[in-house]
């Protein structure tokens, strides 16, 4: 073997040492709010621990004054001392209980709102990468394992630690001897700790991986489009099978853990029983030739218990603590992803927006992965490497405030993708946007979102009543506002015959409505909200002619005064534009009026003609 062949080992234990000190120091960045709990906590695990040494020297006191004595008096004065112990034992268990509670559902309080926080901050690149089922999982799952670490592990840990160095002393001064003979097998105890701790660590990792992949699954499957696919394409036993395999790995995980654990458990005691059994015979020799009373015995070998039951118990603790590092790592590692939209310092609000949109020589191609997401919560073989080309490419273009400018071109050549720059869901790669002579990176993203409005080709509806769902837009407004907001949307005397009008509960993504009825919810949406500019992302591409006219009807009513950017394959949307822009290959074509580009015989005349893009139905 070569001589430096053991360094890359000594490297990555030095590395996992600093990583879990790190993670330690970061942990107690969580707890610092709760000291003054913690301090409780402890302190209670303390006391107990004095007080719970307090009934073997009652014992002995029994065995070696009282009951040879004769005295009734101190016997029951003894009982009473062990009955108090008890009790006081019994509160402080409480108290600990109490202590304990407080910082754990404390804890994952604060992580999980700060997952939450960090997720909804994040770009939305990060969203079309990511699997949902793995993300909830580290908001449910892994915050729980974090939090149970330091709660029930290092409470368990500092407990034990308590118990053993006041055990250990009271032992010391009842017989040194006999106590150095118990602590002989402390080294039982800590090397397998060691090792079976690394092995149960990787099989945790191995466990929550694949739990995040079932909530994927379940996550994708049980909504309503997931549901239709399966149904629609025959695949219900290929998705049983699926799911059976991701459990069954997880069933075959948790029994190796379970395993680990109770055959080093199992180990650990019966190391303890056989230094007790030393003890045990060494004492009673000790005992016979008078060099300790049967008292002091008595008392020992109710202490001695209390050595090796917390070292037992450190050494589990120890590998829950390693596995529960885990938890802790996965959850920091969405806490630490890079979140690339976010307001430059110096940011401003938009004042008074009136919805000039300038983009200067433009240039876009999607960022890498490494920027916008996290590789364990993609999807297994997702593409990491960075995009080998532009989406846009050298994209100049001036729409005037209160404009209506359709953006039309074939599938892929960057509509949707320019759409997305102006209300900054994306940042150019190089050249700007400005919105009324303010670059967009310049500005709050509050600001910009307020100032823009998005009505999308399948608009989302929480699975809540249409009135919330409305409301989400302008949480102030009014009853009165709403229905004015509905009317103007052509969708007010379809919600009024409901039942329960506008208390009508939508459905998983608004499943209880038509894609015309969902089209006219969103737009009244945006008509609460009130937005200076309107993005009209293929609004109407998938009604059929009387959803398109009752849509259509909503959308002069939302476009009138506004700044518009519609991107449209109907030719029935884009006729009446203040413009046309062509956009082929990531790049403007040509721009005009509909007529005026006919005529021009160009890019948008030929795909006209074609009947193909610009179908009006």
């Amino acid at each position: 073997m070569h001589p430096h062949s053991l360094l890359p080992r000594h490297s990555d234990a030095v590395a996992g040492a600093s990583l879990e000190r790190e993670t330690l120091r970061r942990v107690w960045q969580f707890a610092q709010p709760y000291r003054t709990t913690i301090g409780i906590f402890l302190g209670a695990i303390l006391v107990s621990a004095l007080v719970a040494i307090v009934p073997p020297f009652v014992f002995r006191a029994i065995l070696d004054s009282a009951i040879p004595d004769g005295d009734r008096a101190l016997v029951w004065w003894l009982a009473l001392v062990a009955v108090i112990a008890a009790l006081a034992e019994a509160a402080l268990a409480i108290v600990q209980r109490w202590g304990s509670a407080r910082v754990g559902e404390g804890l994952i309080y604060d992580l999980r709102v700060a997952l939450f926080n960090k997720v909804q901050r994040m770009p939305i690149a990060f969203f079309t990468r990511t699997q949902t089922g793995s993300l909830i999982s580290r908001l449910n799952n892994d915050v729980i394992g974090a939090q149970s670490a330091v709660t029930s592990t290092l409470g368990t840990a500092v407990s034990n630690v308590v118990i053993l160095l006041t055990t250990v002393t009271a032992m010391i001064a009842l017989e040194w001897r006999l106590t150095l003979l118990s602590l002989v097998v402390l080294p039982a105890f800590i090397i397998p700790a060691r090792r079976v701790g690394k092995r149960l660590q990787t099989i945790a990792a191995k466990q929550m991986d694949l739990n995040a992949q079932m909530n994927t699954q379940m996550q994708e499957r049980f909504n309503v489009s997931g549901a239709l696919l399966v149904k629609l394409f025959g695949r219900h036993r290929d998705e049983v099978e699926a799911f059976s395999g991701r459990a069954a790995g997880v069933r075959d995980s948790g029994v190796l853990a379970a395993m680990y654990g109770r055959v080093f458990f199992v180990a650990l005691g019966l190391v303890g029983a056989l230094g007790a059994v030393a003890v045990y015979g060494i004492g009673a020799q000790l005992v016979v030739s008078g060099d300790i009373t049967a008292g002091t015995l008595v008392a020992l070998a109710a202490l001695v218990s209390r050595v090796y039951m917390p070292l037992t118990a450190l050494s589990n603790a120890r590998v829950e603590l390693l596995t529960s590092f885990v938890s802790f790592d996965r959850v920091f590692e969405v806490l630490d992803a890079p979140t690339s939209i976010v307001d430059r310092a110096g940011a401003y609000d938009l004042v008074q927006p009136r919805g000039r949109i300038d983009i200067d020589h433009v240039t876009f191609r999607y960022p890498p992965a490494a920027e916008v997401s996290i590789a364990s919560l993609e999807a297994p073989g997702a593409p990491t490497g960075d995009p080998d080309h532009d989406v846009l490419s050298d994209i100049t273009l001036t729409i005037e405030s209160g404009e209506t400018v359709a953006i039309v071109g074939p599938s892929g050549s960057g509509k949707s993708t320019l759409a997305a720059l102006i209300p900054r869901l994306y940042d150019v790669t190089s050249g700007s946007i400005r919105l009324d002579g303010n670059d967009l990176r310049d500005l709050t993203i509050d600001s910009i979102h307020a100032a823009i409005g998005v009505v999308s080709q399948d608009p989302h509806l929480f699975h809540e009543s249409i009135e919330s769902n409305l409301r989400y837009a302008r949480p102030d407004a009014t009853h009165d506002d709403i229905v004015a907001a509905c009317q103007g949307a052509r969708i007010h005397d379809t919600i009024a015959a409901l039942p329960d009008g506008y208390r009508t509960v939508v459905g998983e993504r608004g499943y209880r409505f038509s894609g015309g009825e969902k089209q006219r919810l969103a737009i009244a949406r945006l008509l609460l909200k009130n937005p200076v500019v309107m993005i009209l992302d293929e609004a109407t591409s998938h009604l059929d002619n009387e959803s398109e006219s009752l849509v259509q009807a909503a959308l002069d009513e939302a476009m009138r005064g506004r700044t518009s950017v519609v991107i449209a394959h109907r030719l029935s949307t884009i006729t009446n534009a203040d413009r046309i822009v062509v956009v082929e290959n990531g790049q403007i074509v040509e721009q005009g009026k509909h007529h005026d580009l006919m005529a021009r015989d160009g890019a948008y005349a030929r795909q006209v003609r074609a009947g193909g893009l610009f179908a009006s139905t």
